[in-house]
């Protein structure tokens, strides 16, 4: 089992952004069965912990007396350096189901996708629930079914471990293949040459019709009046 070491804050003990200039996260643990305690972790075990566990593995907790068996329940990151400001962790009872967002892992491969289709992920993670000592790290899915265009993958399809239940729909969609469509470009369509010779013929005529006649043209008109 992965194991992260923490230790218990005290209310005289120091606060969150001190905690953080020291490397350290601001966090709390909770349960069913366990009362709500402050901790604080170091920031670079927590980090290695957390991409190899996830939100769905169970991590031994120690520190807080008898190791204890949690789930990373939410980690709170500051929306511009990304690094974890907050972390909750969730003690799990033995025999008590929990349910947690499992990662998909999609394997195999299509053959309507190796004839030039899009493969679409609509799901990343599926809703699950189990006892947690029964949780799977991630979920197969197995794309090779995929045979053609239009075929889909349900969330029924799935191979489940055992002791593990659905919680969304069983015809909710996980994956499917689609048609490629290229975007056409439009054709400009040519200038009529045509119409702008007989613009130019009729102007040189009105021109010709005014120099005959002695009379000033439009356009002079405009400039004797300025």
């Amino acid at each position: 089992m992965i194991t992260l070491a923490v230790e218990k804050r005290e209310k005289n003990s120091a606060k969150a952004p001190v905690l953080r200039r020291a490397g350290k996260i601001p966090g709390v643990v909770y349960g069913a069965h366990h009362v709500s305690t402050p901790i604080a972790v170091a920031a670079g075990a927590f980090e290695k912990v957390f991409h190899e566990a996830g939100e769905a593995t169970i991590v031994s907790l120690s520190g807080l007396g008898e190791p204890l068996s949690i789930l990373i329940h939410e980690v709170d990151r500051d929306p511009l350096t990304g690094n974890p400001r907050h972390v909750d962790f969730y003690a799990v009872t033995k025999g008590q189901k929990v349910q947690v967002a499992v990662p998909l892992e999609y394997i195999g491969v299509s053959a309507a996708v190796e004839a030039g289709a899009n493969l679409v992920k609509v799901l990343h993670e599926l809703e699950i629930e189990a006892d947690p000592m029964n949780l799977p790290h991630d979920i197969k899915v197995d794309i090779s079914i995929l045979a053609a265009i239009g075929n889909q993958i349900h969330a029924k399809d799935l191979e489940l471990p055992s002791g593990v239940e659905l919680k969304v729909e069983p015809e909710e969609v996980i994956a499917l293949v689609q048609e490629v469509v290229e975007e056409k470009e439009e054709a400009l369509a040519p200038a009529d040459l045509s119409a702008i010779e007989v613009e130019k013929k009729g102007k040189e005529e009105e021109a010709g019709a005014v120099a005959g006649t002695g009379e000033v043209a439009p356009e002079e008109k405009k400039e004797e009046k300025k």
